[in-house]
């Protein structure tokens, strides 16, 4: 994770992040996952999962960017991309309001979500970035800190000067935070409370998110997300 040459990162993202696995925070970070590891602690997602975002959505393909907070702890959950499971896993109850919402927003129907897997959003560029790319099983939030903010801080930050007419959706506080330095002339920034149970009736339900990017983006000439899922 140190060098350009050991990182599987995406071509047009590599362009502008390979520096960032050359600085000290990386270096530290990957000598905390290696400790981890050899303590035999369970990570996730798996090693090869880590930039899943950025390998299935380009940085010149990006159209819509959801911000979640860290992976999934459960077992079988987490595979790279925020809010999303593998076919076949059970949707955590936030991904189930955002399937409610997006029903009602577009019409949509439920057998249009009959699994928890997004990687169809993500491969039309929608980029589903955790803000921390690693966890440890059954304790959330335990890979926090360690720098993994700082790297996608400066996703954010490539995001925000090298694209153009980028949708950003920021639910919860902690996203809306670390969404504070977008360019809101250069993109548009939706925010709502956070889709969990905890907080989704605030106005996370209602908020029209799905059908208000869609809008922008046929505005500026772009193709709409088809958010059903195949």
């Amino acid at each position: 994770m140190t060098t350009e040459a050991q990182v599987q990162l995406e071509q047009s993202w590599k362009q502008h992040l390979a520096g960032e696995f050359a600085k000290p925070y990386m270096a530290a970070l990957k000598d905390f996952l290696r400790k981890e590891i050899a303590g035999r602690k369970t990570i996730f997602p798996k090693g090869s999962q880590y930039f899943n975002a950025f390998n299935t959505t380009p940085l010149d393909q990006v159209k819509v960017v959801i911000l979640g907070q860290d992976p999934y702890h459960g077992p079988g959950q987490a595979h790279g991309l925020c809010f999303s499971v593998p076919a076949g896993v059970d949707s955590p109850p936030s991904l189930i309001n955002i399937f409610k919402e997006l029903q009602a927003d577009l019409g949509l129907k439920p057998e249009d979500f009959r699994h928890g897997n997004l990687e169809s959003w993500a491969r039309q560029g929608v980029l589903l970035l955790n803000s921390v790319l690693t966890v440890e099983a059954h304790r959330a939030a335990s890979h926090q800190g360690k720098g993994w903010e700082q790297f996608t801080d400066r996703t954010i930050e490539v995001l925000n000067k090298q694209r153009e007419h980028v949708v950003f959706m920021l639910w919860g506080a902690y996203a809306q935070k670390k969404g504070a330095v977008i360019d809101r002339d250069r993109h548009l920034v939706l925010q709502a409370p956070h889709p969990s149970p905890l907080s989704a009736h605030r106005g996370f339900l209602g908020c029209r998110h799905f059908s208000k990017a869609n809008d922008y983006l046929v505005r500026h000439g772009g193709e709409p997300i088809d958010w059903r899922l195949p």
